[in-house]
């Protein structure tokens, strides 16, 4: 009986312990919940600052000087070690803190878009005649990657615990590509995990998959020529571009009906009384299917050269990028979506709720969504999106995880003008800091959860399936120039 009484005892003792310590737990991942989130809370408006500055400042792919500096310089006050210019791009930069332990990355935008310029206001209205603007959020992007890494450098200290972190500024998002550089120089070989984010007009952590893509110019070289005194003798390199984007129309009924093909004349002669001697095109094609992107690359290639021998002239053809769709990693969505629905949502105030009245009725959408759905955040699943981004080649190479978050008024599109007003005014700002808080609580459960780590490198490995990543690129050199040539053939 005696015997009976003790080992019961003891099962109660065990029992209360392991409440006792599992409650012990609960109470201290509270505490570093609440230090992290606060943390940010306290520096909304810093970071806001830097936000509007970058706003105020939109610079193009690989031209991003002040931008890539401001975000450079806000990391190395705080105690990073920061290398600017790497993979041979002046933009680029790797931000470092090392305290050992595991190898957090995070990836940083900060590029704007051409011909977006606008003001924060809800009705059109262009700063500068022609210019660029951030319409696809980048300088919140960038900002929220930074205000989060900073944050939890200081969790990190506060707690004497054992992670590196790693920021890795990469330029030329739209369009340059400038992440594929960065994995092939290797420089996301020591990294356990990446988190970025994305702007957008809803709260999400999906795992999400997207398009490959290559992109790049076809440049022709003609003859020119008076077009009405002599036309015999010229041989119109406007005419191959023609010949050319017929053929691949003519492509799009014989491709996968998940295809994207898209081109624009970026040059099409001076004038209408002179046989054009040069013409370029631009053209990204895309697919989920990285190896069906390059057939179809391989396919309006030979589009390009049967249109300069039908023509007489003469193509070049210059690759500006080629990216991988993303590799999803549910075990990291599902943890980065755990933090998402505890941060929350965007909340209006009248101000805000005025302003994003007066934007919705200037969407072409027959009924845009509730502004309350700003408000929520969206269930957990597995999506696609047809669109395309250059962290696909970091995903190939790390498990790599997103979220976006409620900074455009619900309904807007990505690069519009109603992005860009909302991207510098305070719906922007306040969707920017729900990103930064969910961002550091997932790198905050990465650095004390060796296990979830772990588990998403096992998925990653799956989901591989023995595919030895190799990038598009090759062996070209980054193109510094692709904005400033875009400028001079408009």
């Amino acid at each position: 009986m005696y015997n009976t009484n003790l080992s019961t005892m003891k099962k109660i003792l065990f029992i209360l312990f392991v409440l006792f310590s599992i409650g012990k737990l609960h109470a201290q991942e509270a505490n570093h919940d609440s230090f992290i989130v606060k943390n940010l809370e306290a520096k909304e408006a810093q970071y806001a600052k830097i936000a509007r500055e970058i706003w105020e400042n939109p610079e193009l792919g690989y031209l991003e000087f002040t931008s890539s500096k401001l975000l450079a310089d806000e990391l190395r006050a705080a105690g990073f070690t920061v290398q600017m210019g790497v993979a041979d791009m002046p933009t680029s930069f790797v931000a470092t803190y090392d305290r050992g332990g595991p190898v957090i990355g995070f990836l940083a935008e900060y590029d704007a878009l051409p011909g977006l310029s606008q003001d924060a206001v809800p009705f059109r209205s262009v700063l500068v005649d022609g210019g660029n603007g951030h319409g696809c959020g980048h300088n919140l992007f960038g900002t929220a990657v930074v205000a989060s890494a900073i944050t939890l450098k200081e969790w990190i200290d506060a707690n004497q615990i054992k992670a590196t972190l790693k920021i890795f500024g990469t330029p030329a998002e739209e369009g340059g590509a400038g992440k594929v550089y960065m994995v092939r120089a290797g420089l996301f070989d020591q990294v356990d995990a990446v988190i970025n984010w994305h702007p957008g007009d809803r709260n999400s952590a999906d795992a999400s998959t997207c398009t490959a893509v290559m992109q790049g110019y076809f440049k022709f070289y003609g003859q020119t020529s008076h077009a009405a005194g002599a036309p015999e003798r010229g041989r119109s390199a406007l005419d191959a571009v023609e010949a050319m984007n017929m053929m691949v129309n003519m492509m799009r009924e014989h491709v996968d009906q998940e295809s994207r093909i898209h081109y624009v004349i970026t040059n099409g002669g001076l004038a209408a009384n002179v046989v054009p001697d040069y013409a370029v095109v631009e053209y990204m094609v895309r697919h989920p299917d990285v190896m069906e992107v390059k057939q179809m690359w391989e396919r309006v290639k030979l589009a390009a050269e049967g249109a300069a021998m039908g023509t007489e002239t003469r193509v070049e053809v210059e690759v500006v990028a080629g990216i991988y769709g993303l590799l999803p990693n549910e075990t990291l969505a599902q943890a980065m979506h755990k933090n998402l629905t505890l941060v929350g949502g965007v909340h209006y105030d009248a101000e805000e709720l005025d302003f994003a009245e007066k934007i919705q009725a200037t969407l072409n959408v027959p009924k845009p969504p509730a502004l309350t759905l700003a408000q929520e955040v969206q269930p957990y699943r597995l999506t696609h999106f047809p669109a395309s981004t250059d962290v696909g080649d970091v995903s190939y190479v790390v498990p790599t995880v997103g979220l976006r978050t409620a900074t455009w008024v619900p309904g807007t599109a990505a690069h519009t003008w109603q992005a860009v007003a909302a991207d510098g005014m305070s719906i922007g700002y306040k969707g920017m800091m729900v990103a930064a808080k969910t961002m550091a609580l997932t790198g905050k459960d990465l650095i004390m959860n060796p296990l979830l780590i772990r588990e998403a490198k096992q998925e990653f490995e799956t989901r591989l399936d023995g595919l030895e990543y190799a990038p598009l690129i090759g062996d070209m050199a980054p193109p510094l120039h692709f904005r400033k040539d875009q400028n001079k053939v408009r």
